[in-house]
C-alpha cells in the first residue's frame, strides 16, 4: 500500500487516479471528484501525522509542469475517467495538474515536504532527455505556485544539476537531495557539490540517500558518497572558499543534520512511538 512507509507516495492519487488501490480501503464510493477529493483527505487525516514526506516519481512520465487547475474545469473529466471513456491529453494533463495541487495542499497543511523526481532515469533506453531538460524550469514555477510549500527535488536533476542550483538559491521553498546522484556520476556529484556549496545555502542540501533492491548496496554506495563529499569540502579548503574549521562544521549538518530538520525527525521519532502498529 502506498502509504505504509514514512514517505508517502502519491502518485496514484493524480496519475489515473488509482481509485482501486486508493479508493478501496477508505470505505468512500468514488462517483464525482469532490469524493475523490475525500478519498485523499482520507489518507492524509489517517497516515500524514506519521509521515515525514511525500513522494512523486511521477517525472519518469512527464514533466513536472503541474499547473493550478481548478476542480470546475476538471469535474466532467474526471467523471468520464470513472466510467471508462477516454479524455484527450490535455484534459487528463489538466486532471492530473488539478489533483497533484490538492495532494500537495494537503501535504502543506500536515507540515510534509513534498520529494519530487528530477533527472536522470533507472533502467536504459527510454530517457527523453529533451523533457528533462526542462525539469529546473518547472521546479521554479512549482516553488512560485506554493512558496509555503517545502519542494525537495532529487537525484540532483542529472544531467542539468548546475540548473537545480539555481533553483535552489533563488527560492526559499527549494531544497535538494542527493539520493542517488553518487552512483550515476561521483565525479559530477563532487561537483555538484562543490558549486551548491559556494552558491546556495547549506542548510538546505541533504548528501545521501540509497535506493535498493538490496541493503548491501547502500553501504557501498555511502562509501562512494563518503568519498566525495570529503574531496568536495578539501577542495574548497586547497581553493580557499572555506576554511578547514568551516569545512568540518559542514559535515553534520549535510550528511545527517539538515534531513532531520528538513523532515522533522525528531518530532516524528516520538509520534511514531504511539503509532497503531508500533
Amino acid at each position: 500500500m502506498a502509504f505504509g512507509n514514512i514517505v508517502h507516495s502519491i502518485v496514484g492519487m493524480f496519475v489515473g487516479p488509482d481509485v482501486k488501490l486508493f479508493g478501496g480501503p477508505t470505505g468512500v464510493k468514488v462517483s464525482a471528484l469532490g469524493d475523490w477529493h475525500k478519498v485523499i483527505d482520507w489518507w492524509f487525516d489517517k497516515y500524514g501525522r506519521y509521515a515525514v514526506a511525500v513522494k512523486s516519481q511521477d517525472a519518469y512520465r512527464r514533466d513536472i509542469d503541474y499547473e493550478p487547475t481548478s476542480a470546475d474545469n476538471v469535474e466532467a473529466v474526471f467523471k468520464r475517467k470513472l466510467e471508462g471513456q477516454s479524455v484527450s491529453p490535455a484534459q487528463q494533463k489538466a486532471l492530473e495538474d488539478h489533483l497533484f495541487w490538492y495532494a500537495v495542499s494537503k501535504a502543506t497543511e500536515n507540515e510534509l515536504p513534498v520529494k519530487l523526481h528530477t533527472g536522470y532515469y533507472a533502467g536504459e533506453n527510454r530517457m527523453p532527455l529533451s523533457r528533462l531538460s526542462h525539469n529546473a524550469a518547472s521546479a521554479c514555477d512549482l516553488c512560485r505556485a506554493a512558496p509555503e510549500t517545502r519542494f525537495v527535488f532529487m537525484h540532483v536533476n542529472y544531467p542539468y544539476y548546475e540548473e537545480l542550483i539555481s533553483v535552489a538559491k533563488q527560492y526559499t521553498n527549494a531544497y535538494v537531495d542527493m539520493c542517488w546522484s553518487w552512483i550515476i556520476n561521483p565525479v559530477a556529484s563532487r561537483d555538484f557539490l562543490k558549486k551548491y556549496l559556494v552558491t546556495a545555502p547549506a542548510n538546505k542540501i541533504v548528501t545521501f540517500g540509497g535506493d535498493y533492491r538490496y541493503v548491501e548496496q547502500v553501504l557501498g554506495h555511502a562509501a562512494i558518497a563518503r568519498r566525495g563529499i570529503a574531496g568536495a569540502l578539501d577542495e574548497l579548503v586547497e581553493e580557499g572558499w572555506l576554511t578547514p574549521d568551516d569545512a568540518i562544521a559542514l559535515v553534520e549538518p549535510i550528511m545527517r543534520g539538515n534531513a532531520r530538520s528538513i523532515f522533522r525527525l525528531e518530532e516524528k521519532e516520538r509520534v511514531l512511538k504511539g503509532a497503531p502498529w508500533a
